[in-house]
């Protein structure tokens, strides 16, 4: 079992930033691949970013093309926490975040049924 907990959401202007966390516990952290996805009332879940590393290549990150160029994941490993630092924020960024942890599968997962563990979501609300 993996449990998740997201923290860092909230109401930020447009133009901000604001930085998600995504604490982990319950495996071995550094074996399995995260990612954020997001979600609006009554649409579907949409990915948003995933980052896999290894010992052998590092780190490999993937992101939606929405959010390429301003949102960056990362990682630490040491603290089993996953990050997703969002700048230039704007308006139809407002969602509700969730993480996610895939255990079985290596490189550019983008579906929500690639993942077995969600956390429970934290809303981020950008004003115009």
């Amino acid at each position: 079992q993996v449990q998740l907990v997201e923290s860092g959401g909230g109401l930020v202007q447009a133009g901000g930033s604001l930085r998600l966390s995504c604490a982990a516990s319950g495996r071995t952290f550094s074996a399995y691949a995260m990612g954020w996805f997001r979600q609006a009332p009554g649409k579907e879940r949409q990915f948003v970013a995933r980052i896999h590393w290894s010992r052998w290549s590092g780190a490999k990150l993937y992101y939606a093309d929405s959010v390429k160029g301003r949102f960056t994941i990362s990682r630490d490993n040491a603290k089993n926490t996953v990050y997703l630092e969002m700048n230039s924020l704007q308006p139809e960024d407002t969602d509700v975040y969730y993480c996610a942890a895939d255990l079985r599968y290596v490189g550019d997962q983008r579906n929500v049924n690639d993942y077995e563990y969600w956390g429970q979501g934290t809303q981020v609300t950008v004003s115009s």
